[in-house]
């Protein structure tokens, strides 16, 4: 469960600071590879950290800018932006 004191706005600014050049990409790659981040730097469990991914989506602090039902779109990177 999500603590309602998680700063969103924060997550998604430290998220942005760890991620190497390039990262992520693909949608589902791309959200697993933000999962296992945050379950490695920040220790959230992995359910913890897929829901704060959802949640970060939902919110539009990550916005994919592909489409992930048309394979050749699926590659393509996020957008992460802590000022949604």
């Amino acid at each position: 469960m999500i603590s309602e004191d998680t700063d969103l706005r924060q997550l998604t600014a430290d998220l942005k600071h760890m991620l190497p050049p390039g990262e992520p990409v693909g949608y589902l790659r791309g959200k697993a590879f933000m999962r296992d981040l945050l379950v490695t730097t920040k220790g959230f469990s992995q359910l913890e950290a897929e829901e704060l991914i959802d949640t970060l989506e939902l919110n539009g602090f990550l916005r994919f800018l592909g489409n992930p039902t048309e394979r050749s779109m699926a590659d393509a990177h996020w957008e992460i932006s802590p000022h949604a």
